[in-house]
């Protein structure tokens, strides 16, 4: 596995284009049937299988697709028993597909996986995360990014530099995918 400098990240991380948000497990819907309360739902959960129950459908599976999508799925099922039904699927809580996410493991305050968001960077990470431990060799982490051309990429970075002495320098764009590794130090 190669590793680049953060200057090298900087200069290789793409630009991306805004999607539109993916649903994943354990997101928070709510499905609104225009004109039929009784089949709307206010808190529907994405189930860890992907899958969400509402009234007078089987199971659907949701994760993968953008609400709107979910909407014309539910509503080609609906017609089976309405005439014209007009569907909204509205994300209420946000965790997304695995791979859209950014997860922080090791000596982070609040090891946590973290929804990817445009223009995210790895200083919305740590304060995401509340910070290092007393044990953390900050300036030994590594963000590992596996949307790199020619495999997974580690990418050297300086967290203690990035929060005790204010190194923007370090606070590199995230991608989807990445994962920000913070050792413990020796003593």
């Amino acid at each position: 596995m190669e590793t680049i400098s953060v200057e090298d990240a900087m200069r290789l991380t793409p630009t991306l284009p805004p999607e539109d948000y993916v649903i994943g497990a354990g997101d928070g819907l709510s499905i609104f049937v225009y004109r039929n309360p009784d089949l709307s739902e206010a808190g529907v959960s994405v189930r860890p299988d992907g899958r969400i129950s509402v009234p007078l459908i089987e199971d659907i599976l949701a994760a993968g697709k953008n609400p709107t999508q979910l909407a014309r799925e539910i509503e080609d099922r609906l017609r089976k028993f309405i005439i014209e039904p007009n569907v909204t699927v509205i994300v209420r809580s946000f965790i997304g597909p695995p791979d859209r996410q950014v997860r922080v493991i090791g000596e982070a305050t609040e090891p946590i996986a973290i929804p990817f968001r445009e223009h995210m960077t790895l200083l919305d990470i740590m304060i995401a995360t509340k910070g290092l431990t007393k044990y953390a060799a900050g300036n030994r982490a590594m963000v590992v990014r596996t949307a790199g051309a020619s495999g997974p990429v580690n990418i050297r970075v300086r967290l203690s530099d990035l929060i005790k002495d204010g190194d923007i320098g370090q606070n590199i764009p995230m991608m989807p995918g990445d994962t920000l590794i913070i050792p413990q130090s020796w003593f």
